[in-house]
């Protein structure tokens, strides 16, 4: 009989042992939900700093190619400029001796010997000419046109004179010239009142 009773104290036991362990169970599930939970607004949240950030960032790049884009527009600009205008140094440093060639044109000769170097002083100025029309410059040579300041530079005003109207350039005394569409030097003009 002792027997009988230890064995059913044992299953007792066993009993009150596993309705404690299955309450335990319950309250971790439940536990475990409520952790689940709380944890969902957190990933929430989290989901949309990390959508955020992406959107920040993919912003950030669209920007960065943008300017990567200005940036190259502008160096193939430049690029064009610089070949564009490649020559105009040079030009600028060999106009005073095309106006000394010119110049040295306008004096009378009377002997043959002078006649000859005037006529290969001519030949040179002509071979000037050509390399600048090469190079796209050409003269400013306004004479009896309207004054224009973009192009010439009125060194004084005079009254105009007989079938002259006013604000026409009336003498140039120094030839302007220009590469492409700038102006290496502007025409030195008389302009008339």
């Amino acid at each position: 009989m002792n027997e009988e009773v230890n064995e059913q104290t044992d299953i007792d036991t066993e009993k009150t042992e596993e309705v404690p362990e299955t309450d335990a169970m319950n309250e971790t599930n439940s536990t475990e939900g409520a952790t689940e939970e709380v944890l969902q607004p957190e990933e929430e949240d989290n989901y949309a700093v990390l959508q955020a950030e992406n959107e920040q960032q993919a912003d950030q790049i669209l920007r960065l190619q943008a300017e990567i884009a200005n940036i190259q527009r502008t160096n193939a600009r430049n690029q064009q400029n610089i070949t564009k205008y490649r020559s105009q140094q040079l030009a600028t440093s060999l106009l005073d001796v095309i106006d000394n060639l010119e110049r040295a044109l306008e004096t009378e000769v009377t002997t043959e010997d002078a006649t000859a170097l005037k006529k290969g002083v001519e030949m040179v100025l002509n071979q000037f000419k050509a390399a600048f029309e090469s190079e796209k410059i050409t003269a400013i040579d306004p004479l009896n046109e309207p004054f224009d300041p973009n192009f010439h530079q009125a060194v004084s005003m005079m009254p105009a004179g007989d079938g002259q109207e006013s604000n026409t350039v009336i003498q140039v005394l120094q030839k302007g010239y220009v590469l492409e569409d700038r102006v290496i030097r502007p025409a030195m003009v008389i302009v008339a009142e």
